[in-house]
C-alpha cells in the first residue's frame, strides 16, 4: 500500500495550472452584472481595468502553485518511510530461505544550520535536493531511498549475495563521499560532510523492518556524537549503552538530590614557576553500581531533563566551598575555574545569584575564574549573555575562553566579552612536541594572544614534552593529565603538599623566552 501512495502521489503534479482557472472563473459573475446593468460598454470597462489585476494574480497563483508543486515533486520523488520498512521487513523474513542480505542506513549533513546561516534557507534546500540526487544516482534500481524531515535520509538497499560488514562500509563510505561533493551555490562553492550510521538486516536486534531501522538510527546518533563526518556500524552494546543513557536519565535527578554528582578538581599550574594558579572543577557522577562517570556519560541526560541550572548552582557551590577549605588549611590556590553553559549565562539572575555565592563564602570575585566555551561566544546573539558576561566581569571575575580554537569566536568577539585567558584546545596542543605543524599553530595563537593582551593555558597537556614544549613556546600556563587526573576534593590536598614539595626541592627555572 505505501508504494501505491507513493506512485498516486504523482498523478498530483498534473492540476499545477488549476489555480488560474478557478480565479479566471471567479471574473465571471462580475462580467454577467456588468452586461445587465450597463450593457456592451461596461463589460469592456470593467474587462479592461480586471485584466491586468487578473493576469498578475494568476501569474502570482500559478508561481506559488508551481512552488508548492516543486517541494512536494522533490518530496515525492523518494520513497514514503512506510515502504522502507516494508521493503525491510520483506528482506529481513525472506534472508534465513534465501541468504541475500539488505542494509539500511540513516544519512545525514553535519550542522545544516550552519549553512543555512552562512547561505541561506533556500541554499540549505539546494544543497539537501542535490545531496538526495547524489544518493539516488550512486544505489541501484531496486534500493530505496527515503527524505526525512530536515537533511537526512534513510537508505534500504535491495538484498544481495555477501552484504557483510565490509562491504556495508564501502556502501556507507561511497555515498558519504558523494554527498560531501562540493555544490555550487550561484557565485560560490559550499562544501559539507556528512554523517553515516547503518545496520545490516542479519545484525538487527529483531527480525523486522522497524528493528533494522531503530538500529541504523542508533548507530547515526553515534556516529554524530564522534563526528563530524564519522561513520558507526550498529553493534549490541550500542543499544545497551543506549538502554544505560535511558536509565540514567530516570537516576540523574535522584543523584542530584543525593549529591551523588559532585565536583572533581584538575590542577592548573605555571610554566614559568611551577606554582599552582588555580584548579578547574569538572562534574563526575559517583555512580552507585557503575562508579565514576565523566560528564559524557550524564550530561545529555542533565540537559535532556532540563536540570543545566541545577548542576551549574551544584558546581559553583562546591567550588566556593574547596576554596574556603584550601584556605583554612593554608594551601596557596588562587582561584578555581568554573564552566558555565550558554544556557545559564542566558539567565537574568545570574549575576545576583554569583554575588551572593561569593558573599556566602566570603571570598573575593577575583578568585573566581568563569569558563564559557568558545561556540558560545561566536554563535551567541543573545543581549543577556553579553551583559551577564560583561557584569561578572566587572565584579572582578576573570574571563576564560575555553576550547580556544574549535569555535570561529572573532577577535571582536574576544574584545567584546571581556576574555582574560585563552584555553588552547587539546586539538592544538596533542603532538605538539613532534608536530611542526602543531608548533606553528600554537605559535601563532600565542603570538596573538600576546598582542591582545591576553593569558594563555594549554589543555589536555598529556606528556612531559607536550608541557615542555607550551613553556618554550611561551604559553602561561598548562594544565591535564601530565600534572595531575581530576580528584576529589580530599585528595587535592595531599597533592598540593607534595606539588609544594617537589617544587621546593628542585632549582628554580625560567621559561625560556620566544
Amino acid at each position: 500500500m505505501a508504494m501505491v501512495r507513493h506512485k498516486a502521489a504523482l498523478v498530483m503534479r498534473r492540476v499545477a495550472a488549476l489555480p488560474g482557472w478557478l480565479e479566471a472563473l471567479s471574473l465571471c459573475p462580475a462580467l454577467a452584472l456588468s452586461w445587465f446593468w450597463f450593457g456592451a460598454p461596461g463589460v469592456a470597462v470593467l474587462a479592461s481595468a480586471a485584466l491586468p489585476v487578473l493576469l498578475l494574480a494568476v501569474n502570482r497563483s500559478r508561481r506559488d502553485a508551481e512552488a508548492r508543486l516543486a517541494r512536494r515533486g522533490a518530496m515525492s520523488d523518494f520513497a514514503p518511510l512506510d515502504a522502507v520498512v516494508e521493503h525491510l521487513d520483506r528482506a529481513c523474513r525472506d534472508y534465513e530461505r534465501t541468504g541475500r542480505g539488505t542494509l539500511c542506513l540513516v544519512l545525514g549533513l553535519d550542522e545544516p544550520g550552519e549553512v543555512a546561516q552562512r547561505f541561506g534557507q533556500l541554499a540549505l534546500d539546494r544543497v539537501v535536493r542535490e545531496s538526495g540526487a547524489r544518493i539516488r544516482s550512486a544505489l541501484r534500481q531496486g534500493d530505496l531511498v527515503c527524505r526525512q524531515e530536515g537533511a537526512r535520509f534513510v537508505i534500504a538497499l535491495e538484498p544481495m549475495q555477501r552484504m557483510d560488514l565490509e562491504a556495508a562500509i564501502q556502501v556507507a563510505g561511497r555515498l558519504k563521499a558523494a554527498v560531501e561533493e562540493p555544490v555550487s551555490i550561484d557565485a560560490t562553492t559550499a562544501y559539507v560532510t556528512a554523517s553515516v550510521g547503518f545496520c545490516l538486516g542479519a545484525r538487527a536486534p529483531g527480525r523486522d523492518g522497524r528493528a533494522a531501522l531503530a538500529a541504523a538510527e542508533l548507530a547515526f546518533e553515534e556516529a554524530c556524537r564522534n563526528g563530524p563526518g564519522a561513520i558507526r556500524a550498529y553493534s549490541g552494546e550500542m543499544g545497551k549503552a543506549a538502554t544505560r543513557r535511558a536509565a540514567l536519565r530516570d537516576q540523574v535527578e535522584a543523584a542530584l538530590e543525593r549529591g551523588d554528582i559532585v565536583a572533581y578538581f584538575q590542577p592548573q599550574i605555571s610554566t614559568d614557576s611551577g606554582e599552582v594558579t588555580g584548579f578547574e572543577a569538572l562534574a563526575r557522577w559517583q555512580h552507585p553500581e557503575r562508579g565514576v562517570l565523566a560528564p559524557g556519560e550524564f550530561l545529555p541526560a542533565i540537559l535532556a531533563c532540563g536540570l543545566a541550572r541545577r548542576l551549574s548552582e551544584t558546581m559553583l557551590a562546591q567550588s566556593l566551598a574547596a576554596l574556603r577549605l584550601w584556605d583554612r588549611k593554608g594551601l596557596a590556590v588562587p582561584a578555581v575555574a568554573v564552566n558555565f553553559a550558554g544556557e545559564e549565562l542566558g539567565d537574568p539572575n545570574l549575576v545576583p545569584r554569583v554575588k551572593w555565592e561569593l558573599d556566602r563564602f566570603d571570598l573575593g570575585p577575583e578568585r573566581l575564574i568563569v569558563e564559557i566555551l568558545e561556540t558560545v561566544i561566536a554563535e551567541s546573539d543573545n543581549d543577556i549573555v553579553t551583559r551577564n558576561v560583561a557584569e561578572l566581569s566587572k565584579l572582578g571575575c576573570r574571563i576564560d575562553l575555553d576550547d580556544f580554537g574549535t569555535g570561529h569566536a572573532s577577535i571582536a568577539s574576544i574584545r567584546r566579552f571581556a576574555v582574560n585567558r585563552l584555553k588552547i584546545d587539546r586539538s592544538f596542543v596533542a603532538r605538539v612536541d613532534t608536530d611542526p605543524a602543531q608548533q606553528r599553530l600554537v605559535a601563532a595563537i600565542l603570538s596573538m594572544a600576546e598582542r591582545l593582551g591576553l593569558e594563555t593555558l594549554g589543555e589536555g597537556v598529556e606528556t612531559i614534552g607536550e608541557h615542555a614544549h607550551l613553556a618554550q613556546l611561551g604559553c602561561g600556563h598548562v594544565q591535564g593529565y601530565a600534572i595531575a587526573h581530576p580528584m576529589p576534593l580530599s585528595a587535592t590536598i595531599e597533592w598540593l603538599h607534595k606539588h609544594r614539595a617537589k617544587l621546593d626541592a628542585s632549582p628554580s627555572v625560567t621559561r625560556r623566552r620566544r
